[in-house]
C-alpha cells in the first residue's frame, strides 16, 4: 500500500462511537457529504501516491470551513482549486488558516515539495461544533472541556497510533498551536513516547486574527523550523 492508500483506507473508515456531552456534536465530512471521499482520494493520490516516509504536522481539529468541509486539513474550497487543482461541486469555503498554510507551502516550495515531506492531520481527525446562543453549531476545540476531551481521548489516541504507522518519521512531530493543544500534546508524548520531541508553531488562526501583519515572520519561523526536520 502507497501512503496515499493508507490514508484513504484510514479516512474511510474513520468513525467516532462514543457518547458526546450534550450539545456537542462531531463533523464527518467523510460520511455526511459523498462527494468528499472522491474528492480526498483524488487530493491524496496526487500528492502521496509513494512510500516516502513524512513528518507529521498536529492540528487542533477540524473547522466548518476548512477540513470540516473539504476532508483536508487547512485546505478550503479556494485553496484546493487554486492550490490543489481539484473542486468540489456546489460550496465554497474560506477559512483565513488556509490562506496562511498555503503561503507558507508556497514559500516552503510549493504543494508537490511540500506534501511529498510532510502530512498534516489532527489531534482529533474530526471536528466538533457546539450549540451557540444563538441556537446555531459553532466550531468546539476537543480541549474546550474537560467532559470532551475525556470521552475523546480513546478515538485521539487510537487515531494518532494508526496514522503513526502510515510511515511517519519519529525524531520530531510538529504541533499547530503553541498553547493549549502543545500542553496537550506534550502530556500524551511524553506518556507514550510517539515522537522524540515536540516541535510548537504557532496556530493560524491565531496568526491571521491578531499578527496579520507580522504573517510574513511567522511564514519564515515555519519553513526555517520545517526545513530543519530530517529524513
Amino acid at each position: 500500500m502507497t501512503f496515499a492508500d493508507k490514508i484513504i483506507f484510514f479516512l474511510k473508515e474513520l468513525e467516532f462511537t462514543g457518547k458526546l456531552p450534550p450539545d456537542i456534536r462531531i463533523m464527518n465530512p467523510f460520511r455526511e457529504n459523498p462527494l468528499v471521499m472522491p474528492l480526498v482520494g483524488q487530493f491524496y493520490s496526487k500528492f502521496y501516491s509513494d512510500n516516502n516516509p513524512r513528518h507529521l504536522l498536529i492540528g487542533i481539529n477540524p473547522g466548518r470551513f476548512g477540513a470540516g468541509t473539504t476532508g483536508i486539513p487547512f485546505t478550503d474550497t479556494k485553496r484546493l482549486r487554486e492550490k490543489c487543482g481539484l473542486t468540489i461541486e456546489g460550496i465554497n469555503t474560506f477559512e483565513p488558516s488556509s490562506v496562511f498554510i498555503y503561503d507558507m507551502i508556497d514559500e516552503f516550495g510549493g504543494v508537490q515539495e511540500f506534501y511529498s515531506k510532510f502530512y498534516i492531520t489532527a489531534v482529533s481527525p474530526l471536528g466538533f461544533t457546539k450549540l451557540g446562543k444563538s441556537e446555531k453549531h459553532v466550531n468546539y476545540n476537543y480541549y474546550e472541556s474537560r467532559e470532551l476531551q475525556e470521552a475523546v481521548m480513546p478515538f485521539i489516541r487510537e487515531s494518532l497510533e494508526k496514522q503513526l504507522d502510515f510511515g511517519i518519521i519519529r525524531d520530531a512531530g510538529f504541533c499547530i498551536g503553541t498553547g493549549k493543544n502543545f500542553k496537550f500534546l506534550s502530556e500524551l508524548n511524553e506518556k507514550y513516547g510517539y515522537f522524540r520531541k515536540m516541535v510548537p508553531l504557532e496556530h493560524p488562526r491565531f496568526i491571521m486574527q491578531y499578527k496579520a501583519k507580522q504573517k510574513g515572520a511567522y511564514i519564515s519561523k515555519y519553513v526555517e523550523e520545517l526545513k530543519k526536520a530530517k529524513g
